[in-house]
């Protein structure tokens, strides 16, 4: 009676080795719900990963986080670092940091006052600068980078790198990561570590022979744990059917049925991110198309769910609920039985699923 994600075990820890494989010096990511899987899950996977070098010829001596308030529950599952990607700020949850966790964590700085505030704090932290991509999101810009290196000077500190967080949806990224690595190399920082995200394969094949000189440790989360998605299934059960007739209301604002069929209760609502749409970003013409159609069709009730029944998805009879949702299946098409699991096409980082089985 859950809203459960099924893992084909043996598929998906091939895949997972054969991407680390093929990336070395990754920097396995493990954020928010986890991608679904839950950051615990990942954690422990990610020593799994650690434990099984000679497979993979790859070290796995670092993992990534959101935020520190994500640290203790990775912490506790992997042995390595933990780099946090939410930058270090002098308030907040930085500043709770359980100090028995302190020596693994790798900071993320993103402004020249932080540096100075993280390095009076604790003079022995480890930390990575990062630098100010198209994103426009977080980073420090060329002279910043200067100013650190200045205030950092040449000797011992606790510098592991330069981290880049660029754009999706871009045709290369080759031409500013280059110009980035550049303005590292004119910084003066003493540092050769660069710590990228959303590069493809071949764009880090690029890199290494373009710059032999530094270390690219490639930060991968989607790519890692949802790389193979033939490995993964997402299911609702059934949990109550109901026949009705053109006119009948029923939910809980007293809808009126289309035609006859049947109202098909399942596993999974709104508390498991069902029917909460996260933005895809896409902004071309059949897109915004589809957005419209979308309102339209929720205007007079019609909105198609992402549950499937026999490879049709089937519509919402109403909104979904907090843990479950109603269907309509009209008359004419087979309607599953109670208990009968149904196919769900999710968003893995926008749902939180009750099981996670991993066959």
């Amino acid at each position: 009676m859950s809203l459960s994600l099924t893992v084909d075990g043996e598929r998906w820890r091939s895949h997972l080795l054969r991407t680390v494989r093929a990336h070395p010096g990754i920097v396995p990511v493990a954020k928010g719900n986890g991608y679904g899987l839950s950051v615990a899950r990942l954690a422990r996977r990610a020593q799994w990963l650690a434990d099984h070098v000679d497979d993979t010829g790859a070290a796995v001596d670092m993992i990534a986080v959101g935020t520190y308030d994500e640290v203790e529950e990775a912490a506790s599952r992997y042995a390595g670092d933990l780099l946090v990607l939410t930058p270090w700020r002098p308030f907040g949850a930085a500043l709770d940091l359980d100090a028995r966790l302190s020596s693994r964590v790798v900071h993320t700085v993103s402004r020249p006052d932080d540096l100075t505030a993280l390095r009076e704090r604790d003079p022995d932290a480890r930390f990575v600068l990062e630098q100010l991509t198209s994103m426009l999101r977080h980073g420090m810009t060329r002279r910043d980078l200067a100013a650190a290196a200045t205030a950092l000077g040449s000797g011992r500190s606790g510098l592991r790198g330069v981290a880049m967080h660029l754009p999706l949806n871009t045709t290369s990224h080759l031409g500013e990561v280059s110009r980035l690595i550049n303005d590292v190399v004119a910084s003066g920082l003493p540092t050769r570590t660069v710590f990228v995200s959303h590069l493809t394969e071949a764009e880090l094949g690029r890199l290494a022979t373009t710059y032999p000189d530094f270390t690219v440790r490639p930060r991968i989360g989607t790519d890692l744990w949802l790389g193979d998605r033939g490995a993964l299934s997402v299911t609702a059960t059934v949990l109550d059917v109901h026949e009705v007739e053109r006119g009948d209301t029923f939910g809980y604002r007293g809808r009126s049925a289309p035609k006859q069929g049947h109202i098909v209760v399942v596993s999974g609502g709104t508390a498991h991110g069902i029917g909460l749409e996260a933005p895809t970003g896409d902004q071309s013409l059949k897109a915004r198309a589809a957005t419209l159609a979308r309102g339209g069709l929720d205007a007079v009730g019609f909105v198609r769910s992402p549950f499937s029944i026999d490879g049709k998805q089937r519509l919402f009879a109403e909104p979904p609920h907090m843990q479950a949702s109603m269907l309509f299946v009209p008359s004419g098409a087979r309607v599953p039985c109670v208990g009968e699991d149904i196919e769900v096409r999710v968003r893995f980082t926008a749902t939180d699923f009750d099981r996670v089985v991993i066959a």
